[in-house]
């Protein structure tokens, strides 16, 4: 079952790259008494999610801040180096957090996980953007096609707060 407008994010476990290494953040500690604005992409320099829906979150982060988002996070099922090195690589790395969901468990949970090996991923993510207060999703945006980046867009997340 697919979460829902008004639903609790579950409680999950993830991992961040830092100048220190790995730490572990849980969805208590990224979301309790805050506005965050959490989206999901299939796979860390995959093309849709390098080239179009990271890159409009990085370019709009000042606006979504501006509308009262507390923080913003990427979450992918991937591990926590590969996550460190496309926050590296893009530029992201101290802008946004960028989690690794190394073993799909909060993707599960949210029943948001989409089987990819046709493509050669795998079970992944599907993509996804969520505004999230204090735990709890306010909206939910899920894309129909992996390979697209509209509904789930920075801009699209933006016209909603």
């Amino acid at each position: 079952m697919t979460i829902a407008i008004g639903s609790r994010l579950p409680e999950a476990k993830f991992k961040e790259k830092t100048a220190d290494g790995p730490v572990e953040i849980t969805t208590n500690e990224l979301f309790a008494g805050k506005r965050v604005v959490l989206f999901a992409v299939p796979g860390a320099f995959t093309p849709t999610c390098s080239l179009n829906h990271l890159p409009g979150y990085l370019d709009n982060r000042d606006a979504l801040l501006a509308k009262g988002v507390d923080d913003i996070a990427v979450v992918a099922v991937n591990d926590w180096h590969v996550m460190g090195a496309w926050a590296q690589s893009s530029g992201g790395l101290g802008k946004i957090h960028f989690l690794a969901d190394w073993d799909g468990a909060f993707t599960k949970a949210l029943g948001l996980d989409v089987d990819l090996s046709g493509g050669g991923l795998g079970v992944r993510s599907k993509r996804y953007s969520m505004l999230v207060e204090d735990g709890v999703v306010k909206s939910l945006n899920i894309e129909e096609s992996p390979g697209q980046a509209t509904v789930s867009a920075a801009d699209a997340m933006l016209a909603q707060l």
